[in-house]
């Protein structure tokens, strides 16, 4: 039985993009993909662990979502047009266009236009992602009824626009590429430091498939310089994977991390798309950048070699493009290293971000190192209570509990 619940849970992870969106072509309404796929899912629950997990796992769900989808269109008389969509449902495949990949098809879809830019992330985060709404509502540090009212209204939008399930033409891909790509971040994101104390906290579905669909809009868009960007981000923070979680399950941060450990291979990919966007000459945007920061501190050697005046250079360069809070966050971590704790903490104390973990975070780290005990426990206590991330959590009360005495 355990094995069938692993299966179960492995499917969910693997699959739901794929059943979701493989849906959503064919019956065109992302509301009844959503509930179709979640029965199956169901319905999995009931049958594998006396049936036994199919060879397929996902060519089942598809086919159990599939067959309830058409199910419920039939005994929908009011939906007379969905009723004989559904009777005229194959699986037959569209013709194929620039790419042929159903959940790229629905990133896409949930980034139209029409759609206001945060409805289209939080959208596709859900629907392409399987993030729930509160983890969606984490990563946008809004609040959960306001967030799953606004995936409730960006689907009902899709559906009465009629806005089509396909990867537009290559001229119209500009104009969403943008929205893509900050999905597809914030896919990774989720699955390199999971905001949701219930799972894993890496979810390496997440960031293999993030990194698989930005090969796929490398390929639709290959001189797209933020494109090639994001995807040297994702290579560059992925190498560094095996070393960031402890075997006790805690977090290891970057400066305690076993180097040797880092995947060559994906540090190699990323330095040098990073060298080819310098080479290109071309002003770099946000995702660019920050695979240049994240270049420089994977060709340190040692956390001692880190050239951090070249990181703070990027990081102004990215306030200048980015000037947010977090920005200016992760800015403040490398004024620390240059100018000293006390004109970080200064530069820290002025942003906006009370409810944000890892700004309590970096300001106890930054009041233990100027021997401020008593602050310094203070903001490792806001940050645990507000950190979902169990390694990370566990790293944080750790170094709380390093603390000498007030």
């Amino acid at each position: 039985m355990a094995d069938v619940g692993e299966a179960i849970a492995r499917a969910h992870r693997e699959e739901w993009a794929r059943v979701v969106a493989t849906l959503a072509r064919r019956i065109g309404d992302l509301d009844i993909a959503e509930e179709m796929a979640a029965e199956a899912f169901a319905t999995a629950v009931e049958r594998w662990p006396g049936d036994g997990v199919p060879p397929n796992p996902g060519a089942w769900l598809t086919t159990t979502a599939h067959r309830k989808a058409v199910d419920r269109l039939r005994r929908e008389a009011k939906r007379e047009e969905k009723h004989k969509e559904a009777l005229m449902l194959s699986d037959t495949p569209e013709p194929p266009g620039a790419i042929d990949d159903d959940r790229l098809r629905l990133i896409f879809t949930c980034c139209h236009p029409a759609l206001a830019m945060e409805a289209r992330i939080a959208l596709t985060l859900r629907m392409v992602g399987g993030l729930t709404v509160p983890e969606i509502a984490r990563a946008f540090l809004v609040q959960e009824t306001a967030m799953g009212q606004r995936i409730t209204r960006a689907k009902a939008k899709i559906k009465a626009a009629r806005i089509p399930y396909r990867v537009p033409s290559r001229e119209d891909l500009p104009a969403r590429v943008t929205a893509v790509l900050a999905v597809l971040y914030l896919i990774f994101n989720e699955g390199y430091l999971a905001s949701d104390p219930g799972v894993e906290p890496v979810r390496n579905d997440l960031t293999a498939e993030a990194i698989r669909l930005t090969r796929l809009v490398r390929a639709l868009l290959p001189a797209d310089g933020e494109v090639a960007g994001l995807l040297a981000l994702m290579l560059l923070t992925q190498a560094r994977r095996a070393a960031r979680v402890s075997a006790s399950g805690e977090l290891v941060a970057l400066g305690e991390q076993d180097r040797g450990a880092w995947d060559r291979a994906l540090i190699a990919e990323g330095h040098a798309l990073v060298r080819a966007r310098i080479a290109a000459g071309q002003a770099p945007g946000r995702y660019q950048i920050l695979a240049a920061i994240n270049a420089v501190h994977t060709d340190a050697p040692d956390v001692r070699d880190t050239d951090w005046s070249q990181v703070l250079a990027l990081y102004d360069q990215l306030a200048r493009l980015d000037p947010s809070p977090i920005v200016r966050l992760n800015r403040a971590v490398a004024i620390a290293e240059l100018d000293g704790p006390q004109v970080a903490l200064a530069e820290l104390d002025a942003l906006p971000l009370e409810g944000y973990h890892a700004f309590h975070a970096t300001r106890a780290e930054l009041l233990r190192r100027l021997g401020r005990s008593s602050q310094s426990r203070a903001a490792y206590d806001r940050a645990i209570a507000l950190a979902g991330n169990t390694a990370e959590r566990a790293y944080l009360v750790r170094r709380r509990d390093q603390l000498a005495g007030p």
